[in-house]
């Protein structure tokens, strides 16, 4: 639609490309010209990190900020005991009390790094809804929340509709969840007067929900905000490499990795994901984007630099150039990049190099890392690997070897001290 925004925040969002839809895009543009509005997206603590995917909500929450407003990161720790049905194809697998919570100290680490928690009028409030959830009387909650939801409604949700359309089983359980979510929302307007509640397109009904749950049992406007669900250039859902996920939290990706995922962009999303990645100004991003040839390869870096930047600290991009530089253009080892250390006793007699392909990240499976060695895509030490059946001993490794998987790839085995 064309909307012309008077509130810093709608505007950024929607020069920068973050708007899939808006509940009421005139009266949240009018709600936010008043500063300390409070807004919230919610956070399931499904894994210990959040990977690229979520990243889309964590900077339209920096932003929230930036334009004078308070964020509010909402963890899951109750509605993860459901689980989101949003989309997917079966039930997600029920985690306990104990990995709620070690998966939510984990991801805790990751939005120091974007937003400033604080008592101020634009501090960010963590908060977890287990705090409510945890604690309600089942007949209560069904008398005073569930009868204001129709489950000929609830039916007609897309999230919802494209599970029951392919016959795939939706538990009572999962269906409880948009319930939930939508008490959130109320719970959040009650306790901090969050007037925004927002999330990924997948989240649509549930947040349309919550606006109505607010409306009726408070009678309070609210406003929902949605980002579209991102895929690469190449079809590939946003948060996926070819080895994997794109974790967040350094322990489980390492910053060089984390800056080779942006590096490695395709061509026709740097434009895009510069303005929704990094703080660039729009025009830069737009210029840097419409360059071609060997010279989007420079724009790349500077993506890769900025959004570890964000993350990391200019400290870890820089090593990461550094390493990036030293590996591709000198052919050295680099510093930086990941590394397998191995024990004495588990390399014993020896380690196959199909078993350090996949233990150091480069391959999934045995199966695959045979292939990249069939497909001459697998070298040591930058000399061509076309043995699967070669063994490693610990005599070779008493300075580090390096393992490449295609020409981008990489990653070091060393002996432990």
């Amino acid at each position: 639609m064309t909307y012309h925004p008077r509130s810093d925040f709608m505007a950024v969002m929607m020069e920068r490309g973050f708007v899939a839809d808006c509940t009421d895009y005139e009266g949240l543009d009018e709600a936010l010209l008043t500063p300390g509005q409070v807004g919230y997206i919610g956070f399931d603590a499904t894994a210990k990190s959040l990977h690229v995917g979520s990243l889309i909500q964590i900077m339209m929450l920096r932003w929230l900020q930036k334009t004078g407003h308070r964020p509010v990161t909402l963890m899951g720790g109750g509605t993860t005991k459901v689980g989101d049905p949003s989309f997917r194809a079966e039930e997600r697998p029920l985690l306990g009390p104990e990995e709620i919570d070690a998966n939510i100290a984990g991801i805790r680490q990751v939005f120091s790094a974007y937003i400033d928690y604080g008592d101020g009028p634009s501090g960010a409030i963590m908060v977890n809804n287990a705090e409510w959830l945890d604690d309600l009387n089942y007949l209560d909650f069904l008398r005073d929340i569930g009868r204001h939801f129709s489950v000929n409604r609830m039916l007609s949700f897309e999230s919802v509709k494209s599970r029951l359309d392919r016959e795939q089983s939706l538990s009572f359980l999962e269906f409880n969840y948009m319930i939930l979510q939508a008490y959130d929302f109320l719970e959040l307007n009650r306790r901090y007067g969050c007037i925004l509640q927002m999330g990924g397109s997948d989240q649509w009904g549930n947040i349309v929900n919550g606006i109505d749950l607010t409306r009726r049992v408070l009678d309070r406007q609210v406003f929902g905000l949605t980002s579209p669900l991102l895929t690469t250039a190449d079809g590939r859902k946003m948060g996926k490499s070819q080895s994997g996920a794109v974790w967040l939290n350094a322990d489980m990706l390492s910053p060089y990795e984390f800056w080779q995922f942006w590096r490695n962009t395709a061509d026709a999303d740097v434009g895009r994901f510069l303005k929704l990645y990094t703080e660039l100004p729009v025009a830069e991003c737009d210029r840097l984007g419409a360059l071609e040839g060997a010279e989007i390869n420079e724009a790349k870096i500077i993506l890769a630099d900025e959004v570890t930047t964000l993350l990391h600290g200019a400290e870890a991009a820089a090593a990461a150039r550094t390493t990036a530089r030293e590996v591709f253009e000198r052919g050295g080892t680099g510093d930086d990049l990941p590394t397998l250390t191995l024990s004495p006793e588990e390399i014993g007699d020896g380690i196959s190099v199909v078993q350090l392909f996949v233990r150091s990240g480069l391959a999934k499976s045995g199966k695959e890392a045979k292939r990249l060695i069939a497909d001459r895509g697998a070298r040591l030490d930058d000399a061509p690997l076309t043995d699967p059946g070669r063994m490693i001993d610990a005599a070779a490794l008493t300075s580090p070897i390096k393992l490449s998987a295609g020409r981008k790839r990489h990653a070091l085995v060393r002996l432990a001290d």
